[in-house]
Protein backbone atom coordinates (compact mmCIF):
# COMPACT_ATOMS: atom_id res chain seq x y z
CA UNK A 1 0.00 0.00 0.00
CA UNK A 2 1.31 3.41 -0.94
CA UNK A 3 1.21 6.30 1.52
CA UNK A 4 2.29 8.61 -1.26
CA UNK A 5 -1.19 10.19 -1.45
CA UNK A 6 -2.97 9.79 1.91
CA UNK A 7 -5.77 12.01 0.62
CA UNK A 8 -6.66 9.12 -1.70
CA UNK A 9 -7.13 6.66 1.15
CA UNK A 10 -10.65 5.26 0.88
CA UNK A 11 -11.26 5.71 4.61
CA UNK A 12 -10.66 9.47 4.22
CA UNK A 13 -13.31 9.94 1.53
CA UNK A 14 -16.56 11.71 2.39
CA UNK A 15 -18.12 10.24 -0.74
CA UNK A 16 -17.45 6.69 0.43
CA UNK A 17 -18.82 7.34 3.92
CA UNK A 18 -22.01 8.76 2.38
CA UNK A 19 -22.24 5.85 -0.05
CA UNK A 20 -21.70 3.21 2.65
CA UNK A 21 -24.16 4.90 5.04
CA UNK A 22 -26.80 5.12 2.31
CA UNK A 23 -26.43 1.44 1.47
CA UNK A 24 -26.58 0.48 5.15
CA UNK A 25 -29.73 2.53 5.81
CA UNK A 26 -31.40 1.15 2.68
CA UNK A 27 -30.64 -2.39 3.88
CA UNK A 28 -32.21 -1.57 7.26
CA UNK A 29 -35.40 -0.50 5.47
CA UNK A 30 -35.71 -3.70 3.42
CA UNK A 31 -37.26 -6.00 6.06
CA UNK A 32 -39.59 -3.22 7.25
CA UNK A 33 -40.84 -2.56 3.71
CA UNK A 34 -41.04 -6.21 2.67
CA UNK A 35 -44.23 -6.79 4.70
CA UNK A 36 -45.87 -4.03 2.63
CA UNK A 37 -44.42 -5.39 -0.62
CA UNK A 38 -42.47 -2.18 -1.23
CA UNK A 39 -38.90 -1.55 -2.30
CA UNK A 40 -37.03 1.44 -0.88
CA UNK A 41 -37.46 3.58 -4.06
CA UNK A 42 -41.17 2.68 -4.14
CA UNK A 43 -41.45 3.76 -0.49
CA UNK A 44 -39.86 7.12 -1.38
CA UNK A 45 -42.46 7.63 -4.13
CA UNK A 46 -45.27 6.69 -1.75
CA UNK A 47 -43.94 9.17 0.84
CA UNK A 48 -44.05 11.89 -1.81
CA UNK A 49 -47.62 11.03 -2.81
CA UNK A 50 -48.80 10.76 0.81
CA UNK A 51 -47.50 14.29 1.26
CA UNK A 52 -49.09 15.59 -1.96
CA UNK A 53 -51.33 13.44 -4.13
CA UNK A 54 -51.93 14.14 -7.82
CA UNK A 55 -48.43 15.18 -8.84
CA UNK A 56 -46.99 15.08 -12.33
CA UNK A 57 -44.59 12.21 -13.00
CA UNK A 58 -41.87 14.80 -13.62
CA UNK A 59 -42.48 16.39 -10.19
CA UNK A 60 -42.23 13.00 -8.49
CA UNK A 61 -38.99 12.28 -10.35
CA UNK A 62 -37.53 15.61 -9.24
CA UNK A 63 -38.51 15.10 -5.60
CA UNK A 64 -37.30 11.46 -5.54
CA UNK A 65 -34.20 12.29 -7.61
CA UNK A 66 -35.10 9.52 -10.03
CA UNK A 67 -34.73 9.66 -13.80
CA UNK A 68 -37.60 8.75 -16.08
CA UNK A 69 -36.09 5.39 -17.08
CA UNK A 70 -36.06 4.36 -13.40
CA UNK A 71 -39.29 6.04 -12.33
CA UNK A 72 -41.56 4.76 -15.12
CA UNK A 73 -41.18 1.02 -14.35
CA UNK A 74 -41.36 1.79 -10.63
CA UNK A 75 -44.70 3.59 -11.11
CA UNK A 76 -45.90 0.74 -13.31
CA UNK A 77 -45.22 -1.79 -10.54
CA UNK A 78 -47.01 0.38 -7.97
CA UNK A 79 -49.93 0.71 -10.38
CA UNK A 80 -50.01 -3.08 -10.88
CA UNK A 81 -50.15 -3.39 -7.08
CA UNK A 82 -53.19 -1.10 -7.15
CA UNK A 83 -51.44 1.52 -4.99
CA UNK A 84 -51.66 4.32 -7.53
CA UNK A 85 -53.06 5.21 -10.92
CA UNK A 86 -51.58 7.30 -13.70
CA UNK A 87 -53.75 9.65 -15.67
CA UNK A 88 -52.79 11.61 -18.79
CA UNK A 89 -53.73 15.27 -18.96
CA UNK A 90 -56.68 15.68 -21.32
CA UNK A 91 -55.22 18.87 -22.83
CA UNK A 92 -51.57 17.82 -22.97
CA UNK A 93 -50.99 14.08 -23.43
CA UNK A 94 -47.30 14.52 -22.57
CA UNK A 95 -48.27 15.34 -18.98
CA UNK A 96 -49.12 12.43 -16.73
CA UNK A 97 -50.52 12.80 -13.21
CA UNK A 98 -50.18 10.20 -10.48
CA UNK A 99 -52.93 9.62 -7.93
CA UNK A 100 -53.10 7.29 -4.95
CA UNK A 101 -55.81 4.65 -4.98
CA UNK A 102 -57.79 3.87 -1.83
CA UNK A 103 -55.38 0.99 -1.20
CA UNK A 104 -52.43 3.37 -1.60
CA UNK A 105 -53.98 5.87 0.79
CA UNK A 106 -54.69 3.21 3.42
CA UNK A 107 -51.09 1.99 3.21
CA UNK A 108 -49.99 5.31 4.72
CA UNK A 109 -51.51 4.37 8.09
CA UNK A 110 -49.83 0.96 7.99
CA UNK A 111 -46.43 2.48 7.18
CA UNK A 112 -46.63 5.19 9.86
CA UNK A 113 -44.60 2.99 12.24
CA UNK A 114 -41.61 2.70 9.89
CA UNK A 115 -39.74 5.90 10.91
CA UNK A 116 -39.78 4.98 14.61
CA UNK A 117 -38.72 1.41 13.80
CA UNK A 118 -35.83 2.78 11.74
CA UNK A 119 -34.79 5.09 14.56
CA UNK A 120 -34.56 2.11 16.91
CA UNK A 121 -32.46 0.17 14.40
CA UNK A 122 -29.91 2.97 13.97
CA UNK A 123 -29.09 2.78 17.67
CA UNK A 124 -28.35 6.53 17.66
CA UNK A 125 -29.98 9.17 19.86
CA UNK A 126 -32.71 11.18 18.13
CA UNK A 127 -30.72 14.40 18.61
CA UNK A 128 -27.79 12.93 16.66
CA UNK A 129 -30.10 11.76 13.86
CA UNK A 130 -31.63 15.25 13.62
CA UNK A 131 -28.17 16.84 13.61
CA UNK A 132 -26.94 14.44 10.92
CA UNK A 133 -30.00 15.11 8.75
CA UNK A 134 -29.51 18.88 9.09
CA UNK A 135 -25.85 18.56 8.06
CA UNK A 136 -26.76 16.41 5.06
CA UNK A 137 -29.51 18.86 4.06
CA UNK A 138 -26.95 21.69 4.22
CA UNK A 139 -24.54 19.72 2.06
CA UNK A 140 -27.27 19.03 -0.49
CA UNK A 141 -28.37 22.67 -0.54
CA UNK A 142 -24.80 23.90 -1.03
CA UNK A 143 -24.29 21.56 -3.97
CA UNK A 144 -27.78 21.98 -5.45
CA UNK A 145 -29.27 25.31 -4.30
CA UNK A 146 -32.22 25.07 -6.71
CA UNK A 147 -33.09 21.46 -5.90
CA UNK A 148 -32.48 20.15 -9.40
Amino acid sequence: MSDKFPELNLDNQLCFSLYAASRHVTRLYQPLLKKYDLTYPQYIVMLILWQQDGLLVKEIGNRAQLKSNTLTPLLKRLEQGNLLKRQRDTEDERQCYVFLTEKGKSLETQCACIPSQMLKQTDMPLEKIIELKQLLDQLILLQDPHGK
